[in-house]
């Protein structure tokens, strides 16, 4: 791929109206592109980065036994209106009529549209658990959308929906669920530590948010740092080692403002080893029991002819938030350099020629690396432009493809010179560079 053929429309400066890590960089390296208050398309670069991450949330839902599904972004009221939440969820809520004149909503979350799936095709305890997800649009009517994707109307999410006879069973789900999104966050290169965390509008009386530290933050934490300490390494999907695995983490005193005692805090926590900062959301789970079912009349036949409510839970990940969230936790504003994971790179490799237009054995050989790099799955993209050296250096930091290959004056033979970006550069043959990027690859 040629950046001369690409979609990437650069911006020489920050835009003014962005006032966050995040927002900047997604304008000016041409991510998004604003359609409306709190409404941006989605452009190639941005667009290719939410999709790769899409595919790690997938396969860490997956590998729980949850099994996909896709609801409309359009729901009736007359679901929302049966749980009681069409008049309580507030002006957050999109209302529209259609032509006959019918209530319907742009839906801000599908617990109310799940259960009536489940309710209309299940009927026995046999049945269960189910564990059900969704990748899809939401839209939140928000009174002020700011900071770009991170705080939009309109934006794409990952929830799961949880499906269990008893409360014993629902937790065992539950914890499935946090230790995913665990493993979800390392994938990505974050480091997302599980808070204690009010329940909002969905209800409930069991919640995490999963939150990494960042000064932007709109979440107030406050923590004991030994939290970040621990892994979920080790922990399988039985019930016994899931438990373990979540108080482990519940061992420490964290969690968001809305959960705050000061009291509690001071009593559980040594004054050297307490955290209080500010962190960006990127996963909420909440166990809510039967507070949907019941109203929505949701039940399952039992042995011996009884029926019961099923108990619930739901799970949600911002996959486009965490296209911000990353930027945040990776982006080097100073030096202007973005180092995305590899994972979720829009490109594994920087291709950068130094091109004499009196001379064309530099692009020759960018596309003869390109070729090679191409048959060994490594994504690349070729700076073709006739720009001078450090102006192509400078956007391929904002680019942030992990590696760069630069062919210039030190690329004699059959040495190149390789960089991560953030790194110093070392002269190697093609065939290492390959081996280099594709463990690294494999390790993701």
């Amino acid at each position: 791929m040629y950046l001369s053929k690409s979609f990437i429309p650069i911006l020489k400066n920050n835009p003014s109206e962005a006032k966050i890590k995040s927002h900047q960089l997604m304008l000016r390296v041409g991510m998004i592109k604003q359609a409306s208050a709190g409404i941006y398309s989605w452009l190639p670069l941005g667009f290719k980065v939410m999709k790769k991450i899409e595919t790690i949330v997938r396969q860490e839902q997956d590998k729980i036994g949850a099994q996909e599904i896709l609801m409309p972004t359009i729901q009736t009221s007359e679901i929302w209106k049966e749980s009681g939440r069409y008049d309580d969820y507030g002006e957050e809520m999109l209302r529209i009529k259609d032509r006959q004149n019918r209530e319907m909503l742009y839906g801000p979350t599908n617990e109310e549209q799940v259960t009536d799936i489940f309710r209309s095709s299940l009927k026995s305890y046999k049945s269960l658990p189910q564990l059900l997800y969704h990748i899809q649009w939401k839209f939140r009517d928000e009174i002020r959308p700011r900071f770009g994707i991170m705080r939009g109307r309109e934006f794409y999410m990952k929830d799961a929906y949880s499906f269990d006879i008893t409360d014993e069973d629902a937790f065992h789900s539950y914890n499935k669920f946090f230790l995913s999104y665990l493993r979800t966050f390392k994938r990505l290169s974050l480091t997302a530590i599980p808070m204690a965390a009010d329940t909002g509008p969905i209800g409930g009386n069991l919640s995490h948010e999963f939150i990494i530290l960042a000064d932007t933050g709109e979440s107030k934490i406050f923590t004991d740092k030994r939290i970040f300490d621990l892994t979920s390494e080790g922990t399988n999907l039985e019930k016994s080692s899931l438990e373990q695995m979540r108080k482990k983490y519940e061992q420490f005193y964290s969690v968001t403002d809305e959960k705050f005692n000061k009291e509690e805090f001071e009593k559980m926590v040594l004054e050297k080893n307490r955290l209080i900062t500010k962190g960006i959301e990127v996963g909420h789970i909440f166990y809510f029991g039967d507070k949907y079912s019941k109203a929505m009349n949701a039940a399952v036949d039992l042995p011996g002819g009884k029926k019961d409510f099923v108990k619930m839970g739901s799970y949600g990940i911002g996959v486009s938030r965490l296209v911000g969230a990353i930027i945040e936790a990776k982006y080097d504003e100073k030096n202007e350099i973005m180092k995305w994971p590899l994972s979720v790179a829009p490109y594994d490799v920087a291709i950068i020629p130094m091109i004499n237009k009196n001379d064309s054995s530099a692009l020759e050989k960018a596309n003869n690396i390109y070729s090679e790099l191409n048959k060994n799955n490594i994504d690349a993209i070729i700076d073709d432009t006739d720009e001078n050296y450090s102006s192509k250096i400078k956007k391929m930091n904002l680019i942030g493809a992990p590696y760069q290959i630069v062919i210039g004056k030190k690329s004699e033979g059959d040495l190149l010179e390789f960089k991560e970006v953030d790194g110093e550069s070392q002269d190697l043959p093609l065939n290492k560079i390959i081996e280099i990027i594709t463990k690294q690859k494999n390790s993701n």
